[in-house]
């Protein structure tokens, strides 16, 4: 029998600076956090919380607008601490886990941010990059944004951009369909007679 398998899709979303002002050793924190937790197939946790950033703990103007993300939602959101232990618990089940994520910058700026903090990485798990495997899948000499991908199959996103939980939601949803594609792909139907003898020069040696 297989062994259960865990897959984390993680969405962050960060502080950001105010354009053309320099700020000393300004750095991306983490203000929001989406997670869907699925274990073959089905989803067994969906989270969401805001996040108190520990450096800069007052947004920008630039970054409130962009995320649509308000002083109070942070200020009353999860320490930075509380969120690191909330990420460990995913390991408690001791499932053979894959974080995935769209784009390298979530798992890059929770190193930082845990470096920053003092705190271990929370997690013991393998990383895939999704949007990293869509560019190799469908040849795109770009990589692609998030919801430019859903689109791309004909599909919408899940709820709205740049929500933590949502972007999460989507990143799944692109991940289960890049899975049935590569599936598709692997498994080429058996061809038939028909697909093997092309029947209209066939009767015509016989004409």
């Amino acid at each position: 029998m297989k062994a259960a398998r865990q897959h984390l899709f993680i969405d962050f979303e960060f502080t950001m600076p105010e354009r053309n002002v320099r700020v000393r050793d300004f750095f991306a924190e983490i203000i929001e956090v989406g997670i869907v937790a699925v274990v073959d197939d089905h989803i067994t946790e969906q989270f969401s919380s805001f996040v108190t950033p520990l450096k800069f703990p007052k947004l920008t103007e630039r970054c409130k607008s962009f995320l649509h993300i308000t002083q109070q939602q942070v200020d009353t959101g999860l320490s930075f601490f509380e969120f690191i232990r909330k990420l460990e618990e995913f390991n408690k089940n001791k499932l053979d886990t894959t974080i995935v994520t769209w784009g390298n910058m979530d798992m890059k700026v929770l190193r930082q941010n845990c470096l920053a903090a003092g705190v271990a990485f929370p997690f013991h798990a393998a990383e895939l990059d999704l949007s990293m495997e869509y560019k190799r899948f469908f040849g795109d000499q770009n990589q692609t944004g998030l919801w430019k991908a859903v689109q791309e199959y004909g599909k919408e996103g899940t709820g709205r951009h740049h929500r933590a939980l949502d972007d999460a939601l989507t990143t799944y949803n692109i991940f289960k369909l890049v899975e049935k594609d590569k599936r598709y792909l692997e498994k080429p139907q058996p061809t038939t007679i028909g697909d093997r003898i092309d029947f209209s020069k066939f009767l015509n040696e016989f004409a």
